[in-house]
């Protein structure tokens, strides 16, 4: 469970700013449940997603996701699993395999895994809601913000202790955010494995 909490390159926690915020998220709360509610909340809600706001600069650590108050869904995860790791709650990464407009060409999508005492890991997407996305923190039962409905698309089992580097290469090479749209990291379902594009 170590992996799940540890500061690193892209889900910096001990970047002072970062744990300022965990720490005011955490304040007054009556348990880990509450702070991740919060912690989710303040991510899906405060936090622009990139494409929605056509917002730059492109954000892939956390401490840089909170200093702009941007990023994509890959980038505000990051941030996310930060902020619950700065309160000593287990946090990774997790994907889905999603077309745009139920079509292919394919795309990952990034949200988190949260584990929470009672209920074992717990799936949370703080993409950002709006017309036609609605995603909420009502464990036991999950409330993504994208379901699973072409053939191709899959929600990825893996929980990650650090971003998949298809998705942190395509983040740290782009210029804007329409860069980013224009080259959303994708992996190849197989039969026994996954395959990075």
């Amino acid at each position: 469970m170590n992996k799940y909490l540890a500061s690193s390159e892209y889900i910096d926690w001990e970047n002072p700013s970062v744990l300022a915020q965990a720490k005011a998220l955490a304040e007054g709360s009556e348990g880990p449940e509450q702070i991740v509610k919060r912690c989710f909340e303040f991510v899906r809600d405060e936090i622009h997603h990139s494409w929605d706001y056509q917002q730059n600069p492109v954000t892939c650590k956390a401490s840089d996701v909170l200093k702009h108050g941007t990023g994509y869904c890959y980038a505000k995860s990051h941030l996310l699993a930060a902020l619950l790791r700065a309160n000593k709650i287990p946090a990774g990464l997790c994907y889905q395999r999603l077309t745009i407009t139920d079509v292919p060409p394919f795309c990952l999508h990034g949200l988190n895994a949260v584990f929470l005492t009672g209920y074992g890991w717990y799936r949370i997407d703080a993409r950002g809601n709006k017309q036609g996305v609605s995603a909420e923190f009502c464990p036991p039962v999950e409330k993504l913000a994208f379901p699973i409905v072409t053939t191709g698309e899959a929600d990825l089992p893996e929980i990650w202790a650090e971003p998949l580097p298809v998705v942190t290469e395509v983040l740290i090479a782009s210029q804007t955010y329409q860069d980013v749209a224009d080259n959303l990291p994708d992996i190849e379902l197989t039969t026994s494995s996954l395959t990075f594009a």
